[in-house]
């Protein structure tokens, strides 16, 4: 019988596991599952959408980026759209970038290209780059990428305008990378997948706090009634994030999860790069408006808690030779494992990701948190005149 006696210690151990597996899998089932049900409904005509297709005007900023333009842009060119125009704002070095713009020009009458001014100084220059373009701009809706950036399909517009109802300011869209084969192409693909499934599940549950440039349409009214930047006009970032939580509610703002409308960024070859992308979006994170964002932090803490409690009670277990207790741990740890999977997998499948996690995905749930912590932390050590526009 003593093999079944819990004492008050393993209780506690016992209890703070189960209430934290709950919260957990509430957060699996409830937030994270929503791309996955999304698309599944879509699947079965269960989902509707504006038969108008307006038209539109396509926003790349490029920073000493011809190579990611001849890549990318003929893609984007090539949209089976009936109108839209495509607006390049080329910043930093102009020669090469201005001589392949002006052949493509001669090739496609919808391409149009300007650039920063060299003596900007009163507005970060990326912010100015998509400012010039909203101004040069003949269309009311505007969609915005990268130059390091290619649609996953000649579709991509049509799906993204498919959501432009009367009703619509804002539409986001998914972001991933191509497919790497070393282990940071691997991490930041997780990280983009699971960054995704958190704003935009957030945001198909009727409260989007932020938005990612990379694939991301609103209306030019919408902007110029917000003043552009103005709110955040003083930091280097904050062009996409920031402006998507000023400017959207569960009104006027829809998401797009269809694989065909994704666009997918060059894989990360520099781990530095990565980090001051992160450090970057951490320095604005601490800025958004709402609970998303908080909700979203206790999810994390929740999950490294867990992982605390289970390993503390499997360990107890094995010292004090009390394998019903062990047994529990492992069991809690595998319904969570088994839960997540199912969810992580799925909507990786139905994004198109090349991805499957399976028995690496526990280090990646854990790193991912780590990481993200690592970001702040390397934030506030660093110089915050780095994070004001120059």
């Amino acid at each position: 019988m003593e093999t079944f006696a819990i004492n008050s210690t393993e209780q506690y151990l016992l209890m703070a596991a189960g209430i934290l597996l709950a919260v957990q899998i509430i957060y699996y089932l409830v937030l994270y599952s929503r791309i996955g049900r999304r698309n599944r409904k879509e699947q079965r005509n269960e989902l509707h959408f504006t038969q108008g297709l307006p038209p539109l005007s396509v926003i790349i900023c490029a920073h000493d980026e011809v190579e990611n333009l001849r890549r990318n842009l003929p893609a984007i060119l090539a949209q089976d759209y009936p109108d839209f125009e495509v607006i390049v704002i080329n910043d930093g070095e102009k020669n090469e970038s201005e001589d392949y713009l002006l052949q493509l020009e001669e090739q496609y009458r919808n391409l149009y290209h300007s650039f920063v001014p060299d003596s900007s100084r009163y507005i970060s220059r990326k912010k100015l780059a998509v400012t010039l373009g909203i101004r040069a701009s003949r269309h009311d809706w505007l969609v915005l990428t990268e130059a390091n950036c290619q649609p996953q399909s000649n579709q991509w517009l049509r799906l993204m305008a498919r959501n432009f109802t009367p009703h619509t300011g804002v539409v986001l869209g998914y972001s991933g990378y191509e497919r790497g084969k070393s282990w940071l192409h691997r991490c930041t693909a997780f990280d983009s997948l699971f960054t995704a499934m958190r704003y935009l599940g957030f945001a198909l549950g009727g409260h989007p706090y932020m938005g990612i440039g990379r694939n991301l349409a609103y209306r030019k009214q919408l902007f110029y009634d917000q003043k552009g930047f103005s709110a955040h006009l003083n930091l280097r970032r904050g062009d996409d994030d920031l402006f998507v939580n000023q400017v959207a509610n569960g009104d006027n703002t829809r998401v797009e999860t269809a694989p065909e409308a994704a666009v997918r960024m060059q894989p990360v070859y520099r781990s530095k790069d990565w980090r001051e992308e992160k450090i970057g979006y951490a320095s604005t994170a601490r800025q958004y408006k709402g609970l998303q964002r908080w909700l979203a932090g206790f999810e994390t803490l929740s999950r490294l808690l867990f992982y605390a409690a289970w390993i503390a009670m499997t360990v107890w277990g094995i010292l004090h030779f009390h394998w019903l207790v062990a047994g529990i741990g492992v069991l809690l740890f595998l319904v969570r494992f088994i839960v997540q999977a199912l969810v992580i997998n799925s909507t990786a499948k139905s994004l198109n990701e090349r991805y499957r996690y399976r028995l690496t995905l526990p280090l990646f749930d854990i790193l991912q948190p780590l990481q993200s912590l690592c970001w702040k932390l390397f934030y506030l050590f660093r110089d915050k005149r780095e994070f004001l526009r120059k």
